[in-house]
């Protein structure tokens, strides 16, 4: 085990982050309809053309009132209209009037207060009392209170979420410049694939990485197209060769090591891609192989992980989010958080992404290790919610802190 941890050429997790976000180049800008702008990365600040409010007007189902007395309990007012939400007529108040409204509708000129109608009574269809004292302003939503036009809603590089999106909408928003969604290709490399239970005999295995890689992108937010080839250095080349006009991003799943059919690293020179690192010090997922390939304004990048499964999902929680990630500007670090082991961990020559679950017990964040680590294996995941880093070469002891990313899918 040493021996791997010390071989030669291998660069650090950081480093391999560092040349992922500095070396990839952003794609286009877009404009795109509101609608559409879901997990998008914004190119350009947005800002409000409105007010929000775009008008003052009651937080409550009750009564608008214009009183020029300090105390309001047991005090009597004409009512003289009432008002609807979504009612655009302009309404004034005199001393001791009121006017039924409802959430939302628009605040009479001249109100002083909103009383809600728990604490109003109906003397007559033509009065009400109120039956607690008010302060002024009360349950008035003014004119711009939250936002005002003008004021920026949205930076450049923001993601837009669920959230962002109704707010952005709620302030007319019609539409955003956003970067480019990238078009990404993964390719399944290997001829051991089962398609049925019988396969297995014939000593194949279930495709994990296929469903895995596909779901996983989908979640990000993007759509992909999967392909199973052979492990044929020819079948490896004329796959990349169609691809790399076609695509922004490849990313292959097995033949990235030193194997006699591993042909992804050397068929990948052979259609135009530089590589920009190769083998990692890290575990799973050593043999991580990363390329670039440049025509004319094109650049279409490969990302080659190793096959076991485990290695591919973690690969793709680290580097093929900074990747797709760097594609739309974002170019920060991973949200690395810090929490206590709740047992001790031999030490390794690698540094490690253990699969782990992340609870809080006494105000404190705690991190329980899951059995079943190695790479071919996924059963964990089940109750895994995070991938914590342990540093190479050092025993850790119960409640040691260690770093770790949350993970959502």
């Amino acid at each position: 085990m040493s021996g791997c941890g010390a071989e030669k050429g291998l660069i650090s997790i950081d480093e391999a982050l560092a040349l992922i976000q500095t070396k990839v180049k952003a794609l286009a800008v877009e404009m795109l309809p509101l609608a559409k702008g879901l997990h998008r990365y914004l190119a350009k600040a947005v800002y409000s053309d409105v007010n929000l409010p775009s008008f003052s007007q009651s937080a409550v189902d009750g009564y608008a009132i214009n009183s020029s007395l300090e105390n309001l309990q047991d005090t009597v007012f004409d009512v003289v209209g009432e008002i609807k939400a979504g009612s655009g007529l302009n309404h004034q108040l005199a001393d001791g009037q009121a006017m039924r409204i409802f959430t939302g509708g628009k605040i009479p000129e001249r109100t002083t207060h909103v009383a809600r109608q728990e604490i109003v009574v109906v003397e007559s269809d033509s009065q009400i009392r109120l039956v607690e004292q008010l302060k002024p302003q009360a349950d008035i939503r003014f004119t711009g209170e939250e936002v005002q036009a003008g004021q920026q809603l949205a930076e450049i590089g923001q993601k837009v979420n669920i959230g962002a999106l109704a707010a952005l909408s709620m302030a007319g928003v019609q539409a955003l410049e956003v970067f480019r969604e990238p078009k990404v290709a993964v390719v399944i490399t290997g001829d051991e694939v089962a398609e049925t239970a019988e396969d297995l005999h014939a000593g194949k295995v279930f495709d994990a990485n296929g469903p895995l890689l596909k779901a996983w992108l989908q979640d990000y937010g993007i759509d992909v197209d999967i392909l199973h080839i052979a492990d044929e250095a020819e079948q490896v080349t004329q796959c990349f060769e169609r691809l790399k006009q076609h695509y922004d991003v490849i990313i292959t799943t097995g033949g990235v090591s030193v194997g006699d059919y591993d042909f992804v690293r050397p068929c990948a020179f052979e259609t135009g891609f530089e590589q920009i690192f190769w083998k990692v010090k890290q575990k799973p997922g050593k043999p991580l192989f990363f390329a670039e390939y440049t025509a004319q304004h094109h650049h279409c990048y490969l990302l080659g992980l190793p096959g076991n499964p485990a290695a591919v999902y973690v690969c793709m929680q680290i580097y093929g989010k900074a990747l797709l990630d760097a594609l739309q500007n974002q170019r920060q670090s991973l949200a690395w958080f810090s929490g206590l082991l709740t047992h001790d961990l031999k030490s390794d020559a690698r540094e490690r992404f253990l699969r782990m679950h992340a609870y809080f017990e006494q105000g404190q964040l705690k991190l329980q290790s899951l059995a079943k680590q190695q790479s071919h294996m996924l059963s964990n995941l089940m109750q895994a919610n995070c991938l914590v880093r342990i540093p190479a070469n050092i025993k850790l002891e119960v409640g040691q802190e260690v770093s770790g990313v949350f993970i959502h899918n």
